[in-house]
């Protein structure tokens, strides 16, 4: 009988936090400066230099505690993670270990067979190391240079409960933990830059027992669909060695995307001895009740909230009410529509359909367009008065989503306002009625979807200008009393 097991993840996430400046220093945490442009003796941890701690960096770590769950530290203290690394200037990081800011919080996910809670064990603070190039290829590479630039910018930790069981449950919360950290706005986890980075801690046991089984830790993921290409691989790799008798190696491995399998990169017997010992130049960090209040009073509407809320204030499906909720910009976006035009329902309609397919066509974000949800409401409006068609009204949207322009002024500045002169359509309906004999015998005899060719012939001679409703009557009217 094959044996059946059950899968065991935890994740550790490092978010880098939204900071204008460093955690110890004044050095500027903007991505893309050349290379060792962004950096102080501080940062390079040159003798005599004492680092400062950053109280931003504080006041973003206490935000995701709260709106993680946690239970904050009211008395943490850093220290020194002990190391060497090329890019480790100092030899050591400076990190939280036994009192981290915070702990004991959750996520929860939906899951098919409903809401499950993860567990967070604890977020800490901590610098980030600088970064590597190497020359030619890593096999054969030529050397190595080194960037400063990222060193001591500041980062989150954030390390799950082993609660997750799937690669599909994985990608969940991993889900739910970007879009909370970018609601509250304290990092962009941007994986590109390299502002989330995510590693996995994953291992089966046969199903029913209690003890874990023997672990491996995959790092160098740049996406999310990484991170579950690489789970999914190490998953069915490990069940392979356990049915053949083999026992799983304790390591560390890597994820190539471009052999699509995960690669062993070292054996890891025991935890790594990084000697931590308390930062002797920062005092332990206190934190009162008033501090805790003042950053809990400014948390924003978070992303479960907000969907619920879209639900039962503007009376949206729950599906749009998710779509519109999956980023702050976008939420954002739908209420400055819907407070111009009060018509929840046509501005969801508009962002999922027209909105979100030029946002994907022009590879942009919300933030980036120059179009608004005013201007939105604007042409829904235009479409209500008559003024423009339906059709057209994509024409229009379009260019204001281009250009930023008045909806209004794109219709005159470029002639598509809508004909509802009964006098001038009266004309054409009866001209096309006279040239389509065949067709108007259709409709006398009951096929009335015949209709449909006549307005399209007046909609091609107005160039899609002409009022479809008005055109649809008038040609009902001339054909009955015909």
């Amino acid at each position: 009988m094959r044996m059946e097991y059950e899968v065991v993840i935890g994740l550790e996430v490092h978010a880098q936090l939204a900071t204008v400046s460093k955690i110890f220093c004044g050095c500027s945490t903007e991505f893309g400066g050349e290379a060792n442009s962004q950096i102080c003796p501080i940062c390079l941890g040159l003798p005599g230099t004492l680092p400062v701690l950053n109280k931003k960096v504080v006041d973003y770590a206490l935000m995701a505690g709260l709106a993680l769950n946690c239970e904050l530290s009211r008395h943490s203290k850093f220290d020194r993670k002990n190391y060497f690394y090329p890019d480790l200037p100092k030899a050591y990081q400076i990190s939280q270990f036994d009192r981290p800011i915070c702990q004991n919080g959750y996520i929860e996910i939906e899951t098919a067979a409903g809401r499950k809670r993860i567990g967070i064990t604890r977020i800490h603070m901590e610098e980030d190391a600088g970064k590597l190039n190497h020359e030619g290829s890593i096999d054969c590479s030529t050397g190595s240079l080194v960037d400063y630039n990222r060193t001591g910018v500041p980062l989150i930790e954030i390390v799950s409960e082993p609660d997750l069981r799937s690669p599909a449950e994985t990608r969940e919360y991993l889900n739910q933990l970007k879009q909370i950290l970018q609601y509250l706005g304290v990092s962009d986890c941007n994986m590109e830059e390299g502002s989330l980075r995510c590693d996995a801690n994953v291992s089966l046991r046969p199903l029913g027992q209690k003890e874990f089984g023997t672990k491996t830790e995959l790092k160098n993921m740049n996406s999310f669909k990484a991170v579950e290409k690489a789970l999914h691989y190490e998953i069915t790799r490990q069940r392979s060695l356990l049915e053949q008798g083999k026992k799983v190696v304790q390591e560390t491995r890597t994820w190539d995307d471009n052999l699509a399998q995960t690669i062993s990169m070292r054996e890891k017997e025991e935890a790594h001895d990084y000697r931590y010992f308390p930062e002797p130049d920062l005092l332990p960090l206190e934190v009162d009740h008033s501090w805790i209040e003042q950053i809990r009073s400014n948390l924003p509407e978070l992303p479960r909230e907000k969907k619920e809320r879209f639900i039962d204030q503007y009376g949206l499906p729950e599906y749009d009410a998710g779509v519109l909720t999956a980023s702050r910009a976008l939420a954002d976006f739908f209420e400055e529509g819907v407070r111009a035009y009060h018509e929840p329902k046509a501005i969801s309609n508009w962002m999922m359909g027209e909105f979100l397919r030029l946002l994907k066509e022009a590879g942009i974000t919300v933030e980036q367009a120059k179009i608004t949800g005013q201007l939105l409401a604007e042409l829904l409006q235009l479409i209500d008065e008559g003024t423009i068609s339906s059709k057209l009204a994509k024409t229009v949207f379009a260019e204001s989503f281009k250009t930023g322009k008045d909806p209004a002024a794109i219709v005159e500045e470029k002639g598509l306002k809508q004909i509802s002169d009964q006098g001038q359509l009266d004309q054409l309906v009866s001209r096309v009625i006279a040239a389509h004999p065949a067709v108007v015998a259709d409709i006398r005899n009951g096929k009335d979807q015949a209709i449909g060719f006549l307005v399209g012939q007046i909609m091609k001679e107005t160039r899609g200008k002409a009022n479809p409703g008005l055109v649809n009557k008038l040609i009902r009217e001339k054909i009955e009393t015909g």
